[in-house]
């Protein structure tokens, strides 16, 4: 279940990812399945080979990437999350989310 979401970021990420840009979206999120984490960050781009690059740079791996039809994305948790946050200068997201 996803909250903490303005629909205007929601577009702007949209927008982002399916015009081949790196983006990145943080909600908070609850799932039984991640315990300890309340936040998501998704990070996407609709050009499957940049994604994929970038992904390499954090470790991550192809078969990790949701491959939504028009928002691929990697789903981001927990300390690898705060990482990739700090590492791509995304301190409003750091900071809203209190990561």
């Amino acid at each position: 279940m996803a909250f903490g979401l303005k629909r205007n970021e929601l577009v702007a990420w949209k927008r982002n990812v399916a015009n081949g840009n790196i983006d990145f979206l943080t909600h908070y999120w609850l799932d039984d399945r991640f315990p300890g984490c309340n936040t998501v960050t998704k990070a996407g781009c609709s050009d499957i080979d940049k994604l994929i690059a970038w992904g390499e740079t954090y470790g991550l791996q192809e078969q990790w990437i949701h491959k939504d039809e028009k928002y691929p994305h990697y789903d981001l948790f927990g300390d690898l999350q705060k990482e990739v946050l700090q590492k791509e200068n995304k301190w409003d997201q750091l900071e809203k989310f209190k990561l």
